[in-house]
């Protein structure tokens, strides 16, 4: 107690906790009388005393233990103003549980995304998703919400929230399935119905319409007419099928769309060529329609998929990329690891379409897109035709063509690869290109883990010759892989690097494993767990079974899907947090799992390991029924409902 205050030591020895307490209160000794305070478990002046003993730590600690939200709030303002301390604090505030506090200090010091997280560890579900929302990950926000539904019912905001998530997402079929199931009596009815009501319409649906419109102007005295009308304008449609969203860019040339397809009820990218931009001639149209329409066959992993080519009207339409592009990514430092794993992509995509005689010729970051786990595709080549060694064609992204392209001299495939090697060099430097400086910056100079090697593999990329220039984009993932690339922007953190000439380098500088199982990953670009299962085709048809039948069954029994990965050869699935089951199965989980099997059923695959080994009650969703890769091949759906009568 520092110096011995004789009267709260005799307190002390007499068991008098909370007397000798407050007499230290009174004699204006705060440190002491916390800590005796918190030995008589009262908390709440415990925490009082330590913030006005200058320990807002510990304040923070004692006040959330206490509910006091008072003086935790205090007690953040002091810590949030110490970023360092702030992270050390929150990361206890975790083990210890109060993730609603660490959220709190999270979000006061910036860092939005991990407040998320602690906020759907605080099992609030609407803090959660609107800031996944905000910051791009739609993905993530309708998990959060979609589990919170599974948890508590369909009466409750949660399910109110999933439905208008949905709803402005553009998928309504989901979204009417969500707020279809909001009981009558529940408070959040009202809202559900207008939402509701503007869902049924886009899906063409006027009478089911009406009704949920009837029953919101009953219950708020409202006019029907006055429901049904669009809360803003209505959206522009096109070719019969895709409702304008938004317009994402346009040229002299293009405009390109945000939309949703009608029929399928997908977000895509329309892009539209403008015809006769460049005169009458008809020759580059023919030839761009045959150039996508040749790209779309290879159903390539490295390309953004194209849905449908309308001739007529020159368009294309291709799936919508959630992740952004690289352009947006650009503004912060990239490991050297990830920048190579991009260029990567890239190479074997632009390789594949230089063996059908196709040209890209206008790579440059905002025709580098990325899915929603953070996947790399290239899309547009709109601007590439059928071309033999000896073409000519007009300049393209001149921060980004090469010499031979700006000076409309023949182009080669090694054309691509100077563009790609810009990029990279962008990637690695942080140096946005231009035609007149050059490429100035050395990698060397930017990241000391680089070195004169890495620098010489820049300078031969983009080398002004092209016969300096690697002759194929095999040659050039070739030269990434005889390098050692460092997975860190910060190089004195790096981690050992994976050894020259493996498949599996950059691999290994996204996934670290993770304690809980061999195969359990964190996936360290979108800051989440995964297992990773060998891709077979066996496996690959019950992946995508499993991933059709949790889409048929909201509430999360089945283990999700995330991704198939071609190049690296595994499937991708949701880490199943928490234990394996371990007890009788309740009545609600069984009728929750015969629903998913009779959805897995219904999609030709039998489970074969209904069993409790396969089952876990995972901390947010509730009881999962795991994937099972070594399925039994004789195993029926009659095998699947007698093993889960049996549990």
């Amino acid at each position: 107690m520092g110096r011995v205050d004789a009267d709260v030591v005799a307190l002390v020895r007499a068991g008098r906790l909370l007397d000798a307490a407050n007499l230290a209160k009174i004699r204006g000794r705060s440190r002491d009388a916390s800590s005796l305070f918190e030995q008589a478990c009262s908390f709440q002046p415990a925490a009082e005393e330590a913030l006005r003993g200058g320990d807002a730590t510990r304040a923070l600690d004692l006040a959330a233990t206490a509910g006091d939200a008072s003086t935790a709030e205090r007690a953040l303002a002091q810590i949030a103003v110490d970023p360092p301390l702030a992270e050390r604090v929150a990361e206890r505030l975790t083990r210890t549980g109060h993730h609603a506090w660490a959220a709190r200090l999270l979000a006061a010091t910036g860092r939005l995304v991990e407040a998320a997280r602690s906020w759907e560890r605080a099992g609030d579900a609407l803090r959660a998703a609107a800031i996944f929302e905000a910051h791009g990950d739609v993905v993530s926000a309708v998990r959060v919400l979609e589990a919170a539904v599974g948890r508590h019912g369909a009466a409750s905001g949660n399910a109110v929230a999933l439905g208008a998530l949905l709803t402005r997402l553009g998928r309504d079929e989901a979204a009417v399935r969500v707020l279809q199931r909001i009981p009558s009596r529940s408070p959040e009815r009202r809202e559900a119905l207008g939402l509701l009501a503007h869902a049924l319409q886009r899906l063409g649906l006027p009478y089911a319409a009406a009704e949920a419109a009837d029953e919101l102007a009953l219950i708020g005295g409202l006019n029907r007419d006055a429901v049904l009308e669009p809360p803003i304008g209505p959206r522009e449609t096109l070719f019969g099928r895709y409702e304008v969203v938004r317009e994402i860019g346009s040229s002299a040339s293009a405009r390109v769309l945000e939309c949703i397809d009608r029929v399928l009820g997908d977000r895509v990218a329309v892009k539209i060529f403008a015809m006769g931009a460049s005169g009458t001639d008809a020759e580059p149209v023919v030839h761009f329609l045959r150039d996508v329409d040749t790209v779309r066959s290879l159903d390539h992993p490295s390309i953004v998929p194209t849905r449908k080519i309308i001739g007529r009207e020159t368009a294309v339409v291709s799936a919508w990329m959630e992740g952004g592009s690289l352009e947006e990514r650009l503004s912060q430092p990239m490991a050297p690891c990830r920048a190579v794993e991009i260029a990567s992509t890239l190479l074997r995509a632009i390789g594949d379409a230089h063996r059908f005689g196709i040209l890209h010729l206008a790579i440059k970051p905002t025709n580098v897109l990325f899915d929603s786990v953070g996947a790399a595709r290239l899309t547009d080549f709109g601007t590439a035709w059928l071309v033999d060694v000896s073409a000519t064609a007009g300049a393209e992204a001149l921060a980004y063509a090469s010499p031979e392209t700006r000076e409309g001299r023949s182009l080669t495939a090694s054309s691509d690869l100077f563009a790609v090697g810009v990029m990279l060099h962008e990637m690695l430097t942080g140096q946005r290109p231009s035609v007149a400086r050059g490429l100035r910056a050395r990698p060397s100079e930017r990241h000391s883990g680089l070195n004169a090697e890495h620098d010489g593999l820049i300078g031969r990329w983009t080398a002004e010759d092209p016969d300096r220039r690697p002759a194929s984009a095999h040659d050039a993932l070739d030269d990434l892989s005889k390098l050692r690339w460092p997975s860190s922007v910060d190089s004195r953190r790096t981690r050992s690097p994976a050894a020259p000439n493996s498949n599996d380098a950059v691999a290994a500088s996204r996934f670290e494993p993770v304690s809980s199982g061999p195969d359990t990953f964190i996936d360290t670009w979108c800051g989440r767990f995964v297992e990773r299962v060998a891709l077979t085709e066996r496996v690959l048809a019950r992946a995508r079974a499993f991933a059709l039948a949790d889409a048929d069954t909201p509430g999360g029994a089945l283990q999700a899907v995330l991704r198939v990965d071609p190049e690296g050869g595994a499937i991708w699935l949701a880490r199943v947090r928490g234990s394996p089951l371990g007890r009788p199965l309740a009545a609600a989980e069984r009728a929750r799992l015969q629903q998913a099997l009779d959805a897995l059923h219904a999609h030709g695959i039998a489970h074969g390991h209904v069993d409790a080994s396969h089952m876990a009650v995972d901390d947010e969703a509730g009881l999962v029924l795991r994937f099972a890769p070594d399925d039994h091949p004789t195993a029926t759906a009659e095998d699947d409902d007698g093993a889960l009568a049996a549990l």
